[in-house]
């Protein structure tokens, strides 16, 4: 039995790139849509958020001296290629999707509008949210937090290479590093530890919207995460 009737599911770009440095990895895709389908059909309502790192990174390009806002707006629209990607990975394997933009695109992706979102959801399809907020200046992880907020999903499950929170980065500090079961959202603010910019983890906190934060490397860590296993880290 799902914990869980409706969860916003957090991919960073880099996830569909699979081993590569930049692009869409099909064939990590397709195993990435099959889990997703997995939970889908549990019974659990999915929207996501695709970052869009593989393909560009709006704050790398303004460290390249390109302007912070037409940057961000690059970057936007790489999460729109992304989804479009995990939209027809699912399509493929009969799972209904709808990708919706925050920048209007019509002959793309539907205008993101919250009622038709929530309505989608309520109809069994999986939404995928593109184009972050549509405004420079606001990363994919806030943007995930505000679709969490505005169509009432339970829980932010947020995928990541690393397997929940640390007081320091494992990748760098593996033998030093000290993983957190549950963590509040203040002490991931005082701390810094890095998990979503602390635009997001301050609305979560606000709004009492937990997160959760598991390594995506794990075949069936989404369906766990959903079924309310102890998976990662609980922020909260």
């Amino acid at each position: 039995m799902p914990a869980y009737k409706r969860i916003l599911l957090k991919l960073s770009g880099e996830v569909l790139a699979g081993g590569a440095q930049f692009g869409i990895d099909a064939d990590r895709v397709h195993g990435l849509s099959q889990e997703i389908a997995g939970v889908a059909g549990a019974g659990v309502q999915i929207g996501v958020v695709v970052g869009g790192g593989n393909i560009f990174r709006g704050l790398s390009g303004a460290g390249r001296k390109m302007d912070r806002v037409t940057a961000d707006h690059m970057g936007m629209l790489a999460t729109v290629i992304n989804s479009l990607a995990l939209s027809d990975a699912l399509e493929q394997i009969g799972v209904a999707t709808r990708v919706m933009t925050a920048i209007e695109m019509r002959p793309v992706a539907e205008p993101y509008i919250r009622r038709r979102a929530i309505r989608h959801l309520e109809k069994g399809r999986v939404a995928i949210f593109a184009a972050g907020t549509s405004n420079p200046y606001f990363s994919t992880d806030t943007a995930a937090t505000l679709r969490a907020l505005e169509i009432k999903a339970d829980v932010i499950v947020k995928a990541t290479r690393v397997d929940g929170v640390y007081d320091r980065d494992p990748l760098q500090f593996p033998d030093e590093a000290v993983r957190y079961s549950e963590v509040s959202y203040l002490e991931v603010l005082a701390k810094g530890l890095g998990v979503m910019d602390s635009t997001a983890i301050a609305m979560c906190r606000d709004n009492k919207l937990p997160i959760i934060v598991f390594n995506l490397n794990t075949p069936g860590n989404i369906m766990r995460v959903a079924m309310g296993e102890p998976v990662g880290t609980v922020i909260h």
